[in-house]
């Protein structure tokens, strides 16, 4: 079986109705789970009652394939006060100096490190020296034909220009939003582009293999260097969309990995992710007619 694996961020999302389990990498590791691989979130917990709590919430999620590596650390577990505008989109204030800034590397993640055959990270993890160095550390001991997805998930006033350009060297799958691409566009000085030329200018500097681009409701691209593939956002009553990013980029992977085309890949994680649009929370389990797709 494979191994696929969310390193960064783990959290509580703390909704007005109460708190839901969340973090981008372990969302993406939770979905692709769900394919048939084994899916793996890398991260740091408080010793305290919120991480045992994470422990207790992974080993009830609905997915046989899917564990974590966390490590417990000195620093309480994380939070993120949440809030929800009229269409769904959540507004986040991440608490600095949590469990999740201090990842460690340890001998368990190296060993996890090299057998990847998928890692999926951001930029929120980075923004603290020890978490940043134990996921460059990760990326450079993955395999060479290993997928390194750079989930932009650009949160609050946690990025850099640095952050943003070391982690596409060390990528070659940029997942980004409409949102994020302006910002990153502004970042590397690529002025006066439109969004597919930013996408493909993105896709030559930094010689990734593709670049994703999602535009919530206007639709989705995914670019090669051979070929471009758009598909429509599917029109559904939306419950919230906390994860549904995640849940596209995990789907995509998954079905890359089972060696499915571009525009398959593609069209599945349109698919998962409006259906994670429909449920509350971040990591559904997803219907039969999905995983068979």
């Amino acid at each position: 079986m494979k191994t696929i694996a969310g390193i960064g961020e783990i959290l509580w999302d703390m909704f007005p109705q109460g708190k839901v389990l969340g973090g981008a990498p372990a969302n993406f590791a939770c979905h692709a789970s769900q394919f048939g691989f084994e899916g793996v979130a890398v991260s740091a917990i408080g010793d305290d009652d919120l991480g045992r709590e994470i422990i207790d919430c992974l080993s009830n999620i609905a997915t046989k394939n899917f564990s974590s590596l966390l490590e417990t650390v000195n620093f309480p577990t994380g939070t993120v006060q949440v809030t929800l505008n009229e269409k769904g989109v959540p507004q986040y204030e991440i608490c600095e100096n949590v469990a999740w800034d201090n990842i460690p590397f340890t001998s368990k993640t190296e060993a996890l490190a090299k057998k990847c055959a998928a890692v999926c990270f951001g930029s929120l993890a980075q923004r603290n020296s020890i978490s940043r160095t134990t996921i460059l550390k990760f990326l450079e001991l993955i395999p060479e034909n290993a997928l390194k997805i750079f989930d932009v998930n650009l949160r609050q006033h946690f990025y850099s220009k640095e952050i943003v350009h070391e982690s596409l060297l060390k990528s070659n799958v940029l997942k980004i939003n409409d949102e994020e691409l302006t910002v990153v566009a502004e970042l590397l000085g690529f002025t006066n582009l439109s969004e597919e030329e930013i996408c493909k200018k993105l896709l030559d500097s930094y010689h990734l293999k593709m670049v994703i681009e999602t535009k919530g409701e206007n639709g989705s691209f995914v670019f090669t260097q051979k070929e471009t593939s758009f598909f429509e956002t599917p029109k559904v009553l939306v419950a919230d969309t906390v994860g549904a990013g995640d849940s596209f980029t995990g789907a995509f992977v998954a079905a890359l990995l089972k060696e499915k085309t571009i525009r398959e890949a593609h069209e599945l994680a349109v698919e998962v992710s409006a259906f994670v649009c429909t449920q509350h929370g971040a990591t559904p389990k997803l219907p039969d007619n999905l995983i068979k797709q």
